[in-house]
């Protein structure tokens, strides 16, 4: 392999696992906190169609994407009133929300970009790539450090959120709220607060991940453009063993995993399309198959919390 075509690689496995870190991070907080976001699939396919709709309302792809973190909330409170507050079956809901937001994005989006197109409306809008490296004084560098503004943000997120969770009083209690809800209630915190937190901050965190698809990397908006990376992001926190900078690196494998499937062509290897698809899903498998070593969920995942008066 070249040095350009290593570069290349690593440049696309950074850009493919972006979306996947932002949205895992997320995610982790709100499984720390008890509650499993299996809706964030659909939290990130609304924040991809939100990104783009906002675009095309106000010509900014800026504005479009403060209206995907905006438009996202209503969802997000669904999502928390339903698992938390009537403490519903967390898989169930997140499903069901999954397949509302994917009902929902293609009819609006077919209803704004189709029937009301009349052949001349403009559906394409996103941000330029940061131009860090020269692509002419340093090619090597500028094919991988040449990313949309929105990547660099995750990684930022994910490196506060690393210090919230290991160095101030809220990441004791985010941590503490998933494994005894009843200790932090007797000392006086809301666990109700703190599960509404975290559920918070995964749909968020899945839009921004939706905006780094839809007006980041593509600049369009498509029906089911995620493909189910949500669910693989949901694997990378179990591969990660719900470790932060683990489950960052879990990203980054599929990632890389899935830069295969453009890199192998190009170096004349010539593999079934299909097989490569499917690789990064093969390997969240195993990882869900508990097949990458014993795995330590926080004790209270997905497990309703109900306060006893004495």
């Amino acid at each position: 392999m070249s040095i350009e075509l290593l570069t290349i690689f690593i440049g696309a496995a950074i850009r493919l696992s972006a979306p996947l870190l932002i949205a895992a991070t997320g995610e982790l907080v709100s499984q720390k906190t008890g509650v499993i976001n299996t809706s964030v699939d659909g939290m990130m396919l609304s924040g991809a169609f939100l990104g783009i709709y906002g675009a095309y309302l106000t010509n900014s792809p800026a504005m479009g994407f403060l209206i995907a973190i905006l438009g996202i909330l209503p969802l997000a409170l669904l999502q928390a009133f339903l698992s938390v507050s009537l403490k519903a079956n967390q898989l169930v809901t997140g499903i069901g929300i999954n397949i509302l937001a994917l009902g929902i994005t293609t009819l609006a989006y077919r209803k704004v970009f189709f029937e009301n197109a009349n052949g001349n409306i403009k559906s394409s809008f996103g941000f330029n790539k940061l131009q860090v490296f020269s692509t002419e004084q340093f090619p090597y560098l500028a094919n991988i450090f040449n990313q949309s503004w929105i990547v660099y943000f995750g990684i930022l997120l994910l490196l506060v959120i690393l210090f919230v969770m290991k160095k101030t009083a809220l990441g004791i209690c985010i941590n503490a709220v998933g494994e005894e809800p009843k200790t932090v209630d007797q000392s006086g915190l809301s666990v109700v607060a703190l599960r509404y937190l975290g559920v918070f901050t995964s749909s968020i965190m899945a839009a921004i991940a939706g905006c780094l698809i839809s007006l980041g990397d593509i600049h369009t908006f498509t029906e089911g453009m995620t493909s189910g990376i949500g669910f693989l992001a949901l694997a990378a926190i179990i591969f990660g063993n719900w470790s932060l900078t683990k489950t960052a690196l879990a990203c980054f494998l599929f990632g890389a995993v899935s830069a295969l499937q453009y890199q192998l062509p190009a170096m004349g290897i010539n593999v079934p399309p299909a097989l490569l698809i499917m690789l990064p899903y093969v390997l969240a498998l195993f990882a869900v198959a508990g097949l990458m070593g014993k795995q330590t969920s926080p004790k209270a995942l997905t497990v309703p919390f109900i306060r006893h008066s004495n």
